[in-house]
């Protein structure tokens, strides 16, 4: 009888596995631009153009990504469909949801739920969009740098006595954000922020609503605390 012969499971070779790690640094860069050209995706992820287009070609025919007319990628159907589907089963997003929407009642401007994003940076999670005709638009799924912004200070609880921080200009110009870090037992869970133009938000509308944001997120980190005592656990973001 011929001896049979059993088959290592196949691994995946150095190459493929580069070239996922790749493809989702590509994605990456189309998610955090909203709109780039593949030139620039290129060059932010440090890949070559040519490795780039195979790349985006791959996620386009995915449906991952889109390009529209001018050949500019954005993010696909698909893509759209997990983002949705991840944010719904998000309890931070739900929870924070009433907050944001009363903070823009009483504000006019727009509030946002943001978390620890890849790297050193803050992902914005959710938004309820202002109510003024020129008002913040949404950067959900956008990311700013930790240390350059009001919303990565307050997630490194980085906050001071005041149990807020704001900052005038610091990722666009002549734009206002205040932020409060929304705590759990082992650390921040996010941050509740409100974006405006400057010209609207005098140094007493902002401690105004820096105390605001302050006792919003004193309300979600409340929740947090509920859980662990209840046994319950600390649910994640």
């Amino acid at each position: 009888m011929a001896n049979s012969v059993e088959h290592a499971p196949s691994v995946p070779t150095l190459s493929s596995t580069r070239a996922v790690e790749r493809a989702l640094d590509l994605l990456a860069e189309v998610c955090a631009q909203g709109s780039i050209a593949l030139s620039d995706c290129a060059r932010r992820a440090e890949i070559p153009t040519s490795t780039a287009l195979r790349l985006l070609r791959t996620l386009e025919n995915s449906d991952f990504v889109t390009r529209d007319a001018d050949g500019l990628f954005g993010a696909g159907p698909r893509l759209l469909q997990l983002g949705a589907a991840a944010l719904g089963r998000n309890h931070l997003s739900k929870i924070a949801q009433p907050c944001l929407e009363r903070v823009v009642l009483a504000t006019g401007e727009s509030a946002y739920l943001a978390v620890r994003g890849p790297g050193d940076t803050a992902l914005y999670l959710a938004v309820v969009e202002g109510t003024h005709a020129i008002r913040h638009t949404s950067w959900v799924g956008r990311t700013v740098p930790l240390r350059a912004s009001a919303v990565g200070a307050a997630l490194r609880g980085d906050v001071g006595d005041l149990g807020y921080v704001a900052l005038r200009s610091a990722v666009e110009p002549d734009v206002t954000s205040i932020a409060a870090p929304i705590r759990r037992p082992d650390g921040v869970a996010g941050a509740v922020s409100l974006v405006g133009p400057t010209y609207r938000i005098s140094d007493e509308t902002m401690r105004h609503y820096g105390a605001m944001l302050h006792d919003e997120a004193a309300g979600l980190s409340a929740h947090f605390e509920a859980l662990s005592s209840t046994g319950r656990g600390v649910t994640r973001a």
